[in-house]
């Protein structure tokens, strides 16, 4: 079998990374966590669970991934943010994989868990990632904060059983990503030549809650799927507001 590397990127994530590392146990040559920075239990945690830890100040989700990516040593690579873990199923298909390749990535469905809720509609499920991939057969790439893996040679195949994502405890947690994703997002955006307007912040945001909550069915999760819907409009009106005062040369 082919030597794999688990490749995941910290900042204090104290909360989730056990799960996380508990997740993969036995199936890695090694486990590279690339941290920027945390003040919390993350480093002491992975370092225990026999993780090597590099020290990187955060260039940014896609560049951050990219450089975590450049320290592994396996022929194959899984990359796992830390609030994400295996299921049995999931793990099970990747070693199966693995045993005989049949492709140069494998995308997995993953399964968002939003404040205790299981998240099966919204746009959010099947949310597909390519995160197994055999090494020097793409990159990161992407806009900040939303990062996907660019598969450059070969094909990609879809693995059964899901990829688990503790997203938010709380709404607090939610609406704090999203002050802070909008900003990045509203930079990148920004840097890329992209314009803002009154007219843009009206119905991007109008246009964001109809397609979570009634194209993609949001209505199906009850509560939860409203609140994802209208927390997602605010946080397209967010990008837009800050995108236009950048034009404006403010920030807010």
């Amino acid at each position: 079998m082919p030597k794999l590397s688990v490749v995941i990127i910290t900042f204090n994530e104290e909360r989730n990374i056990l799960r996380c590392l508990q997740s993969v146990e036995g199936m890695y040559e090694e486990i590279i966590v690339v941290d920027s920075g945390s003040t919390d239990r993350t480093v002491e945690i992975c370092e225990r669970k026999g993780a090597r830890v590099i020290h990187q100040p955060f260039l940014g989700y896609i560049e951050q991934k990219n450089f975590a990516m450049n320290q592994a040593s396996g022929d194959w690579l899984l990359s796992l943010d830390a609030d994400e873990a295996l299921t049995p199923e999931l793990k099970k298909e990747i070693l199966k994989a693995l045993s005989d390749p049949k492709a140069q990535g494998y995308m997995m469905n993953r399964l968002t868990n939003y404040c205790g809720h299981w998240v099966k509609h919204s746009g959010w499920y099947p949310d597909r990632k390519l995160r197994l991939y055999e090494k020097g057969k793409g990159e990161w790439a992407g806009t900040n904060p939303h990062d996907h893996y660019d598969l450059h040679a070969g094909k990609a195949v879809q693995l059964n059983g899901d990829l688990l994502h503790y997203s938010y405890e709380t709404i607090s947690d939610h609406l704090k990503q999203m002050d802070r994703f909008s900003a990045i997002a509203a930079q990148a955006l920004y840097k890329k030549g992209a314009s803002s307007s009154i007219a843009k912040m009206i119905y991007k945001p109008v246009a964001r809650f109809l397609k979570y909550y009634v194209v993609w069915s949001g209505f199906r999760d009850g509560l939860t799927g409203f609140i994802i819907a209208v927390n997602s409009a605010h946080a397209v009106f967010l990008k837009y507001l800050r995108l236009y005062y950048l034009q404006k040369g403010k920030t807010i």
